[in-house]
């Protein structure tokens, strides 16, 4: 396997927007026990909620997409990419799904490295050649080895306890709860909830870059040649544009899980994507390149 040295802005990029929304958590949680509000049912309720999605999610997503598992005998080649790339990681083959889309993209889903499955749209696997089409396999099986899907499900954990306490507030006329003494301070209740829920959702969406930077970064050194994952990600932005309007829509709500997300409208925030814009990843794998070659 290609070896080089880490790219350690990167992982410092990671560690502080890990340990900033550890801070905004921690101050929520002791402005709660300040004002002494009964949120216990909105922890249990989210913790619930949250259980379910991390233990089923690869059934959740896939379902969601219409993607159908499909055995070795049905995708041969597919399936030889993928035993060649678990082997490479030391991972479990994960399972493969195939989505009947024109739309070319892939994402993987899964709890665990064992519960994980690896999901590709027809589309792209018409438009990409095998180098290509390995990169992009080798990207979604970063994100396993990463455990992608459990850092976010826990990362969102409070700022979903958050955006309930702010929208109970409103539908149920506050709160129930809470010290007497400070029952002045219980109308700042909704306004820190709001402040809380703003300011993880823009960190949250930050380490999803980030993390999208790191699987990229994952899959130049599995391969050793970032300029095959670069190719496809050119590819897979160029035919994005040439897609109906009406099928983005479809599928955009999985932009999270995505390769290169599905976006109807003809721009994005950077601050709230979840995934760096497609010039910076390819000018990243570029760097990556000549740090490779050195």
């Amino acid at each position: 396997m290609a070896r080089w040295h880490r790219d350690r802005g990167l992982q410092a990029r990671m560690v502080v927007t890990v340990l900033l929304l550890a801070l905004v958590y921690a101050a929520f949680i002791v402005f709660l026990t300040y004002l002494g509000v009964e949120t216990l049912l909105i922890f249990v309720i989210v913790a619930a909620l949250l259980l379910v999605q991390y233990y089923f999610s690869d059934r959740l997503v896939l379902a969601s997409m219409g993607a159908r598992v499909v055995s070795e005998a049905e995708e041969p080649e597919l399936y030889q990419t993928l035993t060649r790339l678990s082997a490479i990681t030391g991972l479990p083959r994960p399972k493969l799904a195939i989505v009947d889309s024109d739309v070319p993209n892939a994402f993987a889903t899964g709890r665990s490295p064992r519960h994980s499955v690896l999901a590709v749209t027809r589309g792209l696997v018409r438009i990409l050649n095998q180098d290509e089409l390995e990169a992009v396999m080798a990207h979604e099986l970063s994100h396993v080895k990463n455990h992608d899907v459990m850092v976010l499900t826990l990362a969102s954990f409070l700022s979903t306890v958050a955006f309930l306490i702010f929208r109970n507030w409103f539908l149920v006329g506050g709160m129930r709860g809470g010290r007497d003494d400070n029952r002045s301070l219980i109308i700042l209740l909704p306004i820190v909830a709001a402040i809380v829920w703003a300011a993880s959702y823009l960190l949250i969406r930050a380490l999803s870059r980030y993390r999208e930077f790191s699987a990229d970064r994952g899959s130049a050194v599995m391969t050793g040649r970032p300029s095959h994952l670069a190719s496809a990600l050119a590819k897979i932005s160029g035919m994005m544009e040439r897609v109906p309007k009406k099928d983005l829509r479809e599928i955009e709500g999985m932009n999270a899980f995505f390769i290169v997300p599905a976006i109807s409208g003809s721009s994005i925030f950077e601050l709230f994507a979840t995934h760096p814009s497609v010039e910076a990843r390819i000018a990243a794998l570029e760097g990556i390149e000549r740090e490779m070659v050195r």
